[in-house]
């Protein structure tokens, strides 16, 4: 109640500042009836700091106790500089020292934000992009910098609405979970400046005008906001100078870059790769596209493509031969009971590869939405680690860039790995005449010390089968 009727009478007090107010203990009717009374009839700021220094003067002790900072109001810098010096003598120095300067200090308390963590097996990230540089303002929820990872992009966000007064790290830095990343004073945001007039006006000022233009000059100049740097897209690489002359270039692996080649080596020298091969017919799953494409599009509101036919076909392979998505830890062997299908991405800081989860609930159209989805994420750095953790089995389609065929490398900690390639037309016998076909090559990388040959071709099989005649899936064949 006293806040509120503060807040009333300073409204009609010039000359306002925000400044942190007090709440006085319910118990304390004198100071409630003596503060209302005069709000209702506000003479001047020195009338309403007497009155103060009364009404506290009469119940010193309690108020003393009952004193807390709580909430925010608006008062005048006279009214400040008279109340202050009535109650410091009312209160005496013993009980009001640390009351009083959080009660007339008009500044307010920067928050330093530090690095969150960004997941189990994440400890450090390097700093990719600062969004704001200092002295900015920056909205509640706003990004302010971007971590890199070695598996995923982090955006810190601002907590609170303010202005940028520290950066902690540089560009490229490597920062750590928990160290000091940027300092932000929270304040509203500020009025926008009056828009320049978009014509000089007439020179119709007087001499006497033209005279008192000189005396106003040593008036202080507003200073124009600071520009906002432009986001570099990746950062300087340092040119080594050798005898040849400028010739090369060192620029740092990212910490993705890191992450992917620790784990391409590990899964060689730790599994025993090998890769098998198999030629695809691609005529009726293209012939089914190219017929329903347009009827699903309007319905489910996604394209149809062949890599939701692949995953489909590859669910229903391992189903029949479980032990491609097991996988070795130690001396047993983990058979999974779920198909978590990753899904190979290239993304302009590497390749990463999320999974899509449950995929033998999935029809083909929630295929094609969540590999939509999960690719546009990976694409604009929205990807999670959520969405990067497990995966049972690996697709990669090379076959987007042109790749005639290839041999991909195990995604561990899993067993197999299935490449598409490009799909190129070929002379092929079909009922003992040479026909020319969409044909693609199918490769199966698999770890050898689990799957034996013939398990790692009848699989293969089993996925060429499936693309080539659709109906299967309906059959459950």
């Amino acid at each position: 109640l006293l806040c509120a009727l503060c807040a009333s009478f300073f409204k009609a007090v010039p000359s306002t500042t925000f400044l942190h107010t007090f709440s006085f203990a319910p118990n304390q009717p004198n100071i409630h009836h003596t503060m209302h009374r005069l709000l209702r009839n506000p003479s001047s700021s020195r009338a309403l700091a007497t009155a103060v220094s009364r009404a506290v003067s009469r119940s010193a002790p309690a108020v003393a106790s009952s004193f807390s900072t709580s909430c925010g109001a608006l008062v005048s810098s006279q009214t400040r500089s008279t109340v202050m010096p009535s109650l410091k003598s009312s209160f005496g120095p013993s009980s009001s020292g640390s009351i009083f300067q959080r009660l007339y200090s008009t500044s307010v308390e920067p928050i330093v934000i530090n690095v969150p963590a960004m997941g189990e097996s994440v400890s450090e990230g390097t700093v990719k992009v600062w969004n704001k540089a200092v002295g900015e303002f920056v909205e509640e929820d706003e990004v302010v910098v971007s971590l890199e990872t070695d598996k995923i992009t982090s955006e810190i966000r601002a907590p609170k609405a303010g202005v940028i007064t520290e950066l902690f790290a540089e560009l490229n830095q490597t920062v750590k979970i928990g160290d000091r990343i940027f300092k932000l004073t929270p304040q509203a945001k500020p009025a926008a400046a009056a828009p320049a007039p978009a014509a000089e006006a007439p020179k119709k000022a007087s001499k006497k005008a033209e005279a008192a233009a000189p005396a106003a000059a040593p008036a202080a100049p507003v200073p124009a906001p600071a520009p906002k740097p432009a986001a570099p897209a990746a950062p300087a690489a340092p040119v080594v100078v050798t005898a040849a002359g400028e010739r090369e270039r060192r620029v740092p692996m990212s910490p993705m870059r890191k992450r992917i080649a620790l784990r391409l080596k590990a899964s060689q020298n730790t599994s025993a790769l090998l890769t098998t091969f198999q030629e695809c017919d691609m005529s009726k799953v293209m012939e089914m596209r190219d017929e329903f494409k347009d009827e699903f599009l309007k319905r489910h509101g996604v394209k149809l493509g062949f890599m939701s036919t692949f995953v489909k076909a590859s669910v229903n392979a391992l189903k029949d031969m479980p032990v491609v998505n097991a996988v070795i830890e130690g001396d047993e062997i983990v058979y999974r009971d779920y198909y978590d299908i990753s899904i190979a991405v290239a993304t302009p800081t590497g390749l990463v590869t999320p999974a899509l989860r449950d995929t033998d609930r999935m029809n083909l159209a929630d295929i094609e939405k969540e590999i939509g989805l999960l690719g546009e994420k990976a694409r604009t750095g929205k990807i999670t680690l959520q969405d990067l953790a497990g995966g049972t089995f690996t697709i990669s389609n090379g076959g987007v860039y042109g790749s005639l065929m290839g041999t991909p490398i195990v995604n561990p900690p899993q067993s197999a790995i299935l490449g598409m390639h490009a799909i190129n037309k070929r002379p092929v016998v079909v009922n003992d005449q040479i026909v020319i076909r969409p044909i693609m090559y199918l490769a199966l990388t698999y770890d050898h010390r689990l799957l034996d040959g013939r398990d790692a071709v009848t699989f293969l099989r089993k996925i060429k089968f499936g693309v080539e005649d659709p109906r299967r899936f309906l059959l459950d064949l």
